[in-house]
């Protein structure tokens, strides 16, 4: 079906399913921490910028 060059086809796609696989995990792993600094600065009472003062 794929010919001689079958199993580097598969190999290829292979380690692209793998590759994409990896980056989807860690962009989601990365954004979790991000998420969880984000919240203990908060706690901490550091504010971003864009929510505006709270006396104003």
């Amino acid at each position: 079906m794929l010919g001689e060059h079958g199993s580097f086809i598969i190999a290829c796609y292979g380690v692209s399913a793998l590759v994409l696989g990896a980056l989807a995990l860690w962009t989601v792993i990365d954004g979790r921490l991000v998420r969880r600094r984000l919240d203990e600065l908060e706690a901490r009472g550091v504010r971003r910028r864009s929510s505006g003062r709270p006396d104003a």
